[in-house]
């Protein structure tokens, strides 16, 4: 009797278990799936309308290519949590008008830390380039730090490393802004001791978190005093200015 009673109790907790597990798991998809911010779409649609790149939704990602052919390097970029890719189509848009083929993750879930997936399940986009940045925006960025062991350079957009890249032959452009909420100037100033001594550490005086990307305001941020054409502009200079400097082998 008193072994059919634990038998009894001991599939009450195991069904129980299972129970918790599924509705976890149930939570963690539907959480992942709601508030998702979408892209603006007029800086999409100009980015659409550039004869000079080529767009392809490809497995590895949003592929943006010179539409003359001629890349000789790329940037894997991974956006930050919750956003869709296609918001920073526009403000990478100036790379591949310049020659560098940009690939935009699309992270499991939303969300990068659930992305497991290595360098080369990216640059598997565009494989006749041998010299790849990887970088991103936020929680993407964090991302990029774990994936920047297997890439030239590592680019920053309103984020950190929480990995140490401080003693990698790793170029390093990390942009911030005065008014960002979520990852604050004290934040980015803190993890500094993280990243090469001679990383370039640059502070747009005027952008918010949400300047990194076209998809409207987020919970959280600062206000922006840039205008959207002048954050473009600027990340433009920024951007690329840092990749004439990378060396192509």
């Amino acid at each position: 009797m008193q072994k059919k009673r634990r038998r009894r109790v001991l599939k009450v907790v195991l069904w129980g278990l299972v129970a918790i597990v599924v509705l976890g798991v149930g939570g963690i998809l539907v959480w992942s799936q709601v508030g998702v911010m979408a892209a603006e779409p007029e800086p999409l649609a100009d980015v659409r309308a550039d004869p000079a790149i080529r767009i392809e939704d490809a497995p590895q990602g949003i592929v943006m290519t010179p539409a003359d052919g001629d890349s000789d390097r790329g940037l894997v970029f991974v956006p930050g949590a919750k956003v869709d890719p296609w918001a920073y189509a526009s403000i990478l848009q100036g790379l591949a008008d310049d020659g560098v083929t940009v690939v935009i993750t699309r992270p499991w879930l939303n969300l990068a830390f659930f992305d497991l997936r290595g360098l080369d399940a990216f640059t598997s986009a565009a494989p006749d380039i041998d010299d790849w940045a990887v970088g991103g925006h936020s929680l993407g960025g964090v991302r990029a730090c774990q994936l920047a062991a297997d890439a030239e350079a590592l680019v920053l957009f309103g984020s950190y490393c929480t990995d140490d890249v401080s003693t990698r032959d790793l170029a390093v452009l990390s942009i911030s802004g005065s008014e960002d909420g979520l990852s604050t100037p004290a934040k980015i100033d803190a993890a500094r001791h993280l990243l090469p001594a001679d990383a370039e550490m640059v502070e747009i005086d005027g952008a918010s978190h949400a300047s990194f990307g076209d998809y409207g305001p987020q919970a959280g941020d600062g206000e922006p005093t840039i205008s959207r054409a002048d954050m473009h502009a600027r990340m433009d200079e920024l951007l690329q200015g840092f990749f004439a400097d990378i060396p192509v082998d």
